[in-house]
């Protein structure tokens, strides 16, 4: 039987996460996964000074100071790299741990005795968050970290629906969006303002680290998963949520940071969608490229055959002992693709000597029709036809 605290850690792990995974998409699809780690790193100072002006770690304008700051750190990245002098990697390797040491140096200096800390920002600590209570006329309304997070992810859902047609074609293809009056500049420092809030909002919960980690993985799995951007949202909605409820139980069972079992989770399921996913996985892609070097193989074989089957031809092309000579095939190989051919009915082997099928020669015709015509069937409609491939 669950407690309430842990039902409120694990709902508000569920809004850090869902919350990290929408904007992440447009990150991993605009190749900026790394400016989540500069942000998440750079807006310390905007947080500190925030927090020096109001005395609270909870006040809106630590948001608003972050967000700024967020901003500023891609402005200043985006203003070195266009010199052309350093790459736009080497520009966030030199802006983001200079603007966090000033966060890190502020502090040190100003809130030694405060609520808040290096270990506070880097790690964040979930477990604590059910007891920072919002509370309104003396009725507690549950963890302040729920309805902070939880305003973040309407925002987030918010822009991403009013500009989804915009982000899209923003993303995909800068040119035309700018041609068509979508201001891509503006949505991408709009953007940009969205992942500097979400990662403030998260500091509390699981820190500026493992920010990172919740915003890119389950975007990166679910770019595996499906090339459809709303169903990528989808996924990586659904991804973060799993891993914010199986990392919750990860760390109960073994005593570890929550954050930081939210964050292995992560990566457990982007290393079990990398190896097994359908079409984009690492196993799915090497059977893949085996079954295509297969079917390449068979249709040289039918088509060196084809080519050698007149009567004037010399008979010695047509045996499965000169082939290794002819295409300097292994031995094993050519016995695998010469049983495969046999077995799908497009050759016949008499005296050693291979010949073509009716249905090899129907093939022939299908193969030049697919190399020559405009108007084919493809490739996949070809294989389902004669059964090309088969182990």
């Amino acid at each position: 039987m669950m407690t309430g605290i842990q039902i409120e850690i694990q709902v508000i792990a569920i809004l850090v996460a869902v919350s990290c995974a929408l904007p992440g998409v447009f990150l991993v699809l605009r190749k900026m996964a790394m400016i989540s780690d500069a942000i998440s790193h750079a807006i310390l100072p905007g947080i500190v000074v925030g927090f020096l002006i109001t005395n609270s770690i909870s006040s809106p304008l630590l948001i608003f100071l972050a967000a700024i700051t967020g901003v500023v750190t891609v402005a200043i990245v985006e203003l070195i790299s266009k010199t052309n002098l350093v790459k736009e990697d080497a520009a966030i390797g030199l802006v983001f741990p200079m603007l966090f040491s000033i966060g890190v140096i502020l502090i040190s200096k100003n809130t030694g005795n405060m609520h808040i800390d290096t270990d506070t920002v880097l790690l964040g600590e979930l477990a604590f968050a059910p007891f920072n209570r919002f509370v309104v006329s003396g009725i507690d309304l549950g963890p302040t970290g729920a309805w902070v997070m939880g305003a973040i992810l309407l925002l987030n859902l918010v822009f991403i629906a009013v500009f989804f047609k915009e982000l899209k074609l923003s993303t995909f293809d800068v040119g035309l969006a700018a041609s068509l009056g979508f201001m891509p500049g503006v949505l991408h420092y709009a953007l940009m303002s969205i992942v500097s809030i979400t990662t403030v909002g998260a500091f509390d919960s699981v820190g500026a680290i493992l920010v990172v980690a919740l915003m890119i993985a389950p975007a990166a799995t679910a770019y595996l998963i499906t090339d459809d951007l709303k169903l990528m949202l989808i996924y990586a909605a659904i991804i973060a949520m799993f891993s914010a409820i199986a990392g919750y139980w990860m760390a109960k069972l073994m005593d570890a940071s929550i954050a930081g079992s939210m964050a292995f989770m992560c990566g457990f399921v982007f290393l079990l969608v990398y190896l097994f996913a359908p079409v984009r996985g690492l196993l799915s892609v090497y059977n893949r490229r085996k079954r295509q070097k297969s079917e390449f193989a068979q249709m040289t074989l039918l088509i060196h055959i084809h080519n050698h089957s007149g009567e004037n031809d010399d008979i010695e092309e047509r045996r499965a002992s000169h082939l290794k000579k002819h295409f300097l095939w292994d031995e094993l190989f050519i016995k695998k693709i010469v049983r495969q051919a046999l077995s799908a009915g497009l050759l016949t082997e008499k005296q050693e000597l291979l010949s073509l099928t009716e249905k090899g020669d129907q093939f022939i015709d299908a193969a030049n029709a697919l190399f020559t015509s405009k108007h084919h069937p493809g490739f996949e409609a070809l294989r389902k036809e004669f059964i090309i491939f088969s182990d």
